[in-house]
């Protein structure tokens, strides 16, 4: 079963529906016990990183999440539950995050003529070859919307860069851990590639 995080902060129903048009069983968890039940868990995220952590840290979820990726099992997080998976945020001050890939998130920093948040379709270039990224084709574009962007500290660890004024990491993947910066439930049939991969992903790299 694939579970997504319930923590308040997170469009649980389009990334719900994306897996059930996919054929996949996916269940919302409510609470941090029902990870127990989950073979793969769903990160998702919109909104503040500070308040996301609050959300996070008041429902109980933290210890749990870390405990959960320590286990080896696969988590995925999208858009700001990409962001989330890092060390630290700097929205509105310095904020912890889950610490489950080294680095922090930083404001974007386009040149003059784009605007920020960066909403809409982009690219990516992808770095290595990833179970998760199997199966795409090159210069297909997914929907972005953020106004923040990750910085890995080990290169390593990029999946995908886009380029929106200037580079930014696109993608993740740390051990049984990855992220991307877009929303593969809105990004059409690569996104669902990307969500079927994770479905039968066993963490490997």
């Amino acid at each position: 079963m694939i579970g997504i995080v319930d923590y308040g902060a997170g469009n649980l129903a389009s990334v719900r529906s994306a897996f059930a048009r996919l054929g996949h069983e996916a269940s919302v968890l409510p609470s941090p016990e029902s990870l127990h039940d989950a073979a793969r868990v769903v990160l998702p995220g919109v909104g503040s990183f500070r308040r996301a952590m609050a959300m996070l840290a008041q429902g109980g979820w933290i210890t749990p999440l870390r405990d959960y990726a320590a286990g080896g099992r696969p988590l995925l997080g999208i858009c700001l539950g990409m962001q989330l998976l890092f060390d630290r945020g700097e929205e509105h001050g310095t904020t912890e995050g889950l610490g489950l890939v080294h680095g922090h998130v930083q404001a974007l920093q386009p040149q003059p003529g784009f605007k920020v948040p960066h909403v809409g379709w982009n690219s990516l270039d992808v770095t290595r070859p990833h179970p998760l990224v199997a199966g795409l084709k090159p210069h297909v574009d997914f929907y972005f919307v953020h106004s923040f962007a990750c910085v890995p500290a080990d290169d390593r660890d990029v999946l995908a860069r886009s380029d929106y004024g200037g580079p930014f990491v696109s993608g993740v993947a740390h051990q049984n851990v990855a992220g991307f910066q877009f929303h593969p439930e809105k990004s059409q049939p690569m996104g669902l590639t990307i969500l079927d991969n994770f479905a039968g992903w066993d963490g490997g790299c």
